[in-house]
C-alpha cells in the first residue's frame, strides 16, 4: 500500500474486528471521527476526551505540529485540551543532545500556549526511524451535552470552511524543500512567510472550534489533516452518512499556497490541511457563526450543502458538476517521490 492512510473501505472492515463496545464508551472509533469519547464518570458534568496522532511528515517544528494537531482534534468534539503524554523516537546515529533539546522546546512552547500541561509520556532512540516522528496521546474533557461529531450533519446543512486550504502543506513545502526552491529563484523572503504558515494564519483551529461549540452553533466539526480538505470533507460523509453538494471553487486557497503547490504538481485540496476547520451548521445559524468566527479575526466561507446520502458527494466548479477529487494518499508525499 502506499504512503498515507489505510483506505477508508479496509479501515472500516478493520475496526469492525476490534473490541470497541463499552457502556462507557460515548463515541468510539470509526471513519471520520476525530478523538474519542469516554463517560469516565457517571453523572458528572464533564466527559473525558482522548485523541493519539502522529506526525511523520513534518521534521522541522515538529514538536509544535505534534501539539496541535492533537489539540485541534480536541478541539472538533467541543473538548478543552488538558493533558498531553509525547512519544518521541529519535534516530540511532543522527540524533543529538541538541536535537532533543529543541523538539523538547518545541512541545513545551505549543504547550503553554494552549494551557496544557505535559502530564508524561516515553522518548527513545532507535534504528527503527530515520527521521524524528513525534506520536503524542491528548486527553481533554467537555461539558455533557456539548459534545460535537462528526456524524451530527444532517441533510439541508450548511457546509462551511474556516481557514483555508493547505495551511499545513504550505508550511512544509517551505521548511522541507527550501534549498531547492531557493535554487529555482524563489526569493528567501517569500519563503519565510510561507514557512511562518505555521504560525500565521496558523495550524491550530481550538479557538473557532471551541467557540462553535461552546454556542450551540454547528451540527458536526471536522479537522481536515492528511489528505487535505477534500478528503475531510469525504470523512465527514462517511461518518454522517450523508451526501455533500461542495463548490470547489468556493474553498480558499492562498496564492501562496497555490503557487507553492503548483511548483510541486500538488492540488491544494488534497494537501495536509490542519488550519483549516470544517463544519456544518443549520442554514438560520451559518451567518451567526461566521460572524462569531469573524469577531475572533477568523475568515470562512460556505462552500456547499449537506445532502440525502444517496445523492453522494458532489463536485462543482462554476456551476457545472464535476467529479469530487479523490486522493489515495495525501498530495504533499509528492515532495519525496523521485
Amino acid at each position: 500500500m502506499p504512503a498515507g492512510k489505510l483506505p477508508a473501505a479496509l479501515l472500516a472492515e478493520l475496526l469492525q474486528t476490534l473490541p470497541t463496545t463499552d457502556p462507557a464508551l460515548v463515541l468510539g472509533p470509526s471513519v471520520g471521527e476525530d478523538a474519542a469519547v469516554i463517560d469516565f464518570a457517571p453523572g458528572q458534568e464533564q466527559l473525558l476526551v482522548a485523541k493519539s496522532d502522529p506526525i511523520t511528515f513534518a521534521t522541522d517544528e515538529i514538536g509544535h505540529y505534534a501539539v496541535n494537531v492533537c489539540a485541534n482534534d480536541l478541539g472538533v468534539t467541543g473538548a478543552t485540551p488538558r493533558f498531553y503524554l509525547p512519544t518521541l523516537l529519535l534516530p540511532a546515529g543522527q540524533a543529538d543532545e541538541a536535537l532533543a533539546r529543541r523538539i523538547f522546546g518545541q512541545i513545551g512552547a505549543a504547550c503553554r500556549e494552549l494551557e496544557i500541561v505535559v502530564a508524561g509520556g516515553h522518548s527513545e532512540i532507535t534504528p527503527t526511524v530515520n527521521q524524528p516522528v513525534i506520536a503524542g496521546m491528548m486527553l481533554g474533557s467537555v461539558r455533557r451535552g456539548r459534545m460535537i461529531s462528526s456524524r451530527g450533519a444532517r441533510p439541508g446543512d450548511v457546509v462551511l470552511l474556516a481557514g483555508a486550504a493547505a495551511v499545513e502543506g504550505t508550511s512544509i513545502i517551505a521548511r522541507e524543500m527550501r534549498n531547492q526552491l531557493l535554487a529555482r529563484g524563489w526569493p528567501a523572503a517569500t519563503l519565510d512567510e510561507a514557512a511562518n504558515y505555521l504560525y500565521q494564519p496558523g495550524i491550530s483551529v481550538l479557538r473557532p472550534a471551541l467557540a462553535a461549540a461552546e454556542q450551540g452553533l454547528v451540527t458536526a466539526m471536522h479537522d481536515p489533516t492528511e489528505g487535505g480538505i477534500a478528503t475531510g470533507l469525504l470523512e465527514l460523509a462517511i461518518a454522517a452518512s450523508v451526501g455533500l453538494r461542495i463548490d470547489l471553487d468556493a474553498i480558499p486557497v492562498s496564492g501562496l499556497t497555490a503557487r507553492l503547490c503548483r511548483e510541486f504538481g500538488l492540488d491544494p485540496l488534497g494537501t495536509i490541511g490542519s488550519g483549516a476547520l470544517i463544519a456544518t451548521a443549520r442554514e438560520a445559524d451559518a451567518p451567526v457563526l461566521q460572524q462569531v468566527w469573524s469577531q475572533q479575526g477568523w475568515a470562512s466561507a460556505t462552500i456547499g450543502r449537506v445532502l440525502p446520502p444517496t445523492d453522494g458527494v458532489q463536485g462543482y466548479r462554476t456551476n457545472r458538476a464535476v467529479d469530487f477529487p479523490n486522493f489515495a494518499v495525501d498530495e504533499i508525499t509528492k515532495l519525496w517521490e523521485t
